[in-house]
């Protein structure tokens, strides 16, 4: 007889007060970005000439059109193509689910290219910073998955396996909370600890290029335990969408890494603060 752990039936809705409705979903993005904006402030405040706190201020404002706009428009074009004919007003109905976060990724990247070059601060060194701070929107949004009950995981015997209402009367693994822990925790306080090292914070670009290998490292191992997408399914060789859409952030990640230790200057200049926490 195989084991299973009961759902937790949250209700995704947190509360609703007559067409107001608050939502685990939305609120967990919103904890998110709050939170990560809070830690960008601290980390900007121990280098000096990146960027102000006003300058942290406003890029909340253009980092979150790009997780929101970014991460539903890639879910849309990377997963459900087939809704931009069949039902063009689903793509609106964020809070239904269906967030991609190599679209977010995307948007965020563009909106933070765009924001340095009207400010005039340092790309590379700005995005350090918030590769630090990324993590932390992975762990609320992977929290918002398990919540939601989507994105589940693969049919299993593990102690810890759960019925999902979406998956079937098969028990499967909790993929979501997998993905909380290794590409949230996990990458989270890599960043962390690396971010005080005294080498690290001399080449600027390092920091960049570990959160996008250490996220496809930690996605692509995540894989073997979720289930694909009904619709898409397996790829080639057994691979996921996942793990193909992951394999570009290795390549620009390795050459980050290769460009910070070319470029490293012979003087200390910090580059990604200590934080004390």
């Amino acid at each position: 007889m195989t084991f299973a752990l009961p759902f937790p039936a949250i209700d995704p809705v947190l509360f609703q007060f007559g067409p107001i409705v608050i939502r685990w979903y939305a609120l967990a993005y919103i904890f998110g970005l709050l939170l990560g904006w809070r830690y960008l402030r601290a980390l900007s405040r121990r280098q000096v000439g990146i960027a102000t706190d006003d300058n942290i201020d406003d890029f909340l404002t253009w980092a979150t059109f790009g997780v929101i706009l970014g991460g539903r428009l890639g879910y849309i074009l990377f997963y459900r193509p087939d809704l931009i004919v069949d039902n063009p007003l689903a793509i609106l109905r964020v809070w239904e689910g269906g967030m991609s976060f190599h679209g977010g990724l995307i948007g965020v990247a563009l909106a933070t290219l765009w924001f340095v070059r009207k400010r005039g601060i340092n790309l590379i060194k700005f995005s350090d910073l918030v590769a630090c701070v990324a993590p932390i929107g992975l762990f609320f949004g992977r929290i918002a998955n398990f919540i939601n009950g989507e994105l589940i995981g693969r049919v299993t015997d593990v102690p810890w396996a759960i019925v999902f209402p979406r998956g079937g009367p098969e028990p499967r693994h909790p993929s979501q909370l997998y993905e909380a822990f290794f590409e949230g925790l996990v990458l989270f306080v890599v960043l962390y600890v690396l971010s005080r090292q005294e080498w690290v914070r001399r080449r600027p670009g390092i920091l960049s290029g570990v959160f996008l290998v250490g996220y496809m490292l930690a996605r692509s191992f995540v894989e073997f335990f979720r289930q694909p997408d009904a619709h898409i399914g397996f790829l080639s060789a057994g691979t996921t969408m996942g793990q193909w859409l992951s394999a570009p952030m290795a390549a620009l990640g390795l050459f980050l890494i290769y460009r910070a230790f070319r470029l490293a200057p012979r003087k200390t200049s910090d580059v990604c603060p200590k934080v004390e926490l």
